[in-house]
């Protein structure tokens, strides 16, 4: 009786050495992308200068109006007033300084703030009842609220102030914020990404006993966390930068906001330097609140264009 042949176990093969995300990233494109379309080397080259010119371009304005502001009250001599030298932050210390100054940027922050809250809170509940409610006159009240914005601002804004100055709104917090708070577009966006919810998240809350305030808060809510953050950071944007509104609404110097009191101090033979240290001072909450947001802002404008 024979003994039975043992197989020899296979030679393992030599270690290959790890491909790097470069040649990954040439092996898909050499796979999916076709040949007259593979970018060579030197239009690689050309591709990152013309990004490069225009990522200049884009930041020299910014650039410029740091540098300037951060000069002494002098003329204005280009280029040599471009170069970061000397340098000093007495221009800053003059607008901080200034007894109006504060009082505009509070004014604006109560405004950019209070309307980015009401304005998300209204059109998450508006979108939520056109997106998944169902009631007499639904689309015809949705289309024609949504018709708001084929029309100009402008020719709202005259009966819009006659009906704010009868009621006493002029000159207050409330005159300024309630007008801008009905966003149409805002309404628009949150019904589109609603409606790509599954209904049977909402038809199993209903079934555990939750109410419709419940299923907003619990369900509706937290999905739409990206979507909140992206128009968050567009309404703030546009509020922080409003002029025409504020200027129309707060007639008096106390009521003004930073992009008001700013063109005002443009009229009063105000040195350039204070000028752009004042438009620095209201970029930088822009900035910053892009910055807060930026973890949802990409995935938020892609889910609103899938769902829409």
């Amino acid at each position: 009786m024979t003994a039975p042949t043992v197989e020899k176990a296979p030679t393992p093969a030599p270690d290959r050495p790890v491909r790097t995300a470069r040649q990954l990233r040439r092996e898909a494109e050499r796979d999916v992308v076709p040949h007259a379309m593979r970018g060579t080397r030197g239009g690689r080259v050309v591709r990152g200068v013309l990004l490069t010119l225009a990522a200049l371009a884009t930041i020299f304005p910014f650039y410029a109006m740091v540098v300037l502001s951060l000069k002494p009250s002098a003329a204005v001599d280009f280029p040599g007033s471009l170069l970061p030298w000397p340098l000093t932050g007495e221009a800053y210390d003059t607008v901080m300084g200034a007894q109006d100054v504060p009082r505009w940027l509070l004014n604006t922050l109560v405004y950019s703030i209070v309307s980015v809250v009401g304005v998300l809170l209204l059109a998450s509940l508006a979108g939520y009842a056109f997106a998944k409610k169902r009631f007499p006159g639904r689309e015809a009240m949705f289309w024609s609220f949504l018709s708001m914005v084929m029309v100009p601002y402008h020719v709202t804004m005259i009966p819009t102030f006659a009906m704010i100055a009868k009621l006493g709104g002029v000159d207050t917090y409330w005159g300024l914020i309630v007008p801008t708070l009905a966003n149409a577009q805002a309404v628009f966006l949150m019904r589109q990404f609603i409606q790509g919810l599954p209904d049977e998240l909402f038809e199993a809350a209903r079934l555990d006993g939750c109410s419709e305030w419940q299923v907003f808060r619990r369900i509706v809510l937290p999905l739409l966390k990206p979507i909140l953050a992206t128009l968050g950071v567009f309404v703030f944007l546009w509020h922080w930068n409003d002029f025409l509104w504020p200027l129309v609404i707060g007639q008096s110097t106390d009521m003004r906001t930073l992009t008001v009191g700013i063109a005002s101090l443009q009229q009063q033979n105000v040195p350039l330097n204070v000028v752009l240290s004042g438009s620095v001072i209201a970029f930088v909450p822009i900035f910053a609140a892009y910055l807060v947001g930026q973890r949802y802002f990409t995935e938020g404008v892609t889910a609103s264009g899938i769902k829409g």
